[in-house]
Parts: C-alpha cells; sequence; structure tokens
C-alpha cells in the first residue's frame, strides 16, 4: 500500500515537471507589427526573478519605432538555465517584432 502511494506522488510529480510549459507575455505598442522584423536581448535577473540585474528597454530595441509588438518569454533555454542554477540566475527574453 505504501509503495504504491509512494509511485503515485512520484507520477504526479514527473508530470507536474515535464508538463509546464514556457510562459509568453505580448504587449501592442500603437497599431502593433507591420512586418516580420524580429529583434531580441535578454533580461537577467536573480533569486527566481527578484532581483533584476539588466532588464532592456523595449523603446531602446525598437529604435523609437512607433509600432511595434514587444514579448517577453521565458524559453525553454531561459528555464534550463534557470533549473541548472537553482533559481539563482534566471533570465527571460524580449522581443520586438516591427
Amino acid at each position: 500500500m505504501i509503495y504504491r502511494t509512494i509511485k503515485s506522488i512520484l507520477v504526479i510529480s514527473a508530470l507536474s515537471m515535464f508538463l509546464t510549459s514556457c510562459y509568453t507575455y505580448t504587449t501592442v505598442v500603437g497599431e502593433g507589427a507591420q512586418g516580420n522584423s524580429r529583434t531580441s536581448e535578454w533580461n537577467h535577473y536573480l533569486i527566481y526573478g527578484l532581483a533584476p540585474v539588466r532588464v532592456s528597454d523595449p523603446n531602446e530595441i525598437s529604435k523609437d519605432a512607433e509600432n511595434y509588438n514587444v514579448e517577453v518569454k521565458h524559453s525553454f533555454v531561459n528555464g534550463l538555465l534557470a533549473a541548472l542554477t537553482f533559481g539563482i540566475y534566471t533570465p527571460t527574453t524580449t522581443t520586438i517584432i516591427k
């Protein structure tokens, strides 16, 4: 009985870790992206994102464009780095689509 409970807990834990996804946050500025031009920069955080070290500025990346989309992602590579450092370093990626 106890082995079945432990096995169930392990299966549920493994599924919850493997079925997570990368989050994306999108903001539309002006009328939104008019083309497919993409520029990306990483944002650097410490301690699970609580302490920002260097965060990109979307206005600077877009070079003062009037219409664009801002996409902030926690991609697989970002998550892998966060996992390897046990959450000490947790980057995200900002992408500007013009």
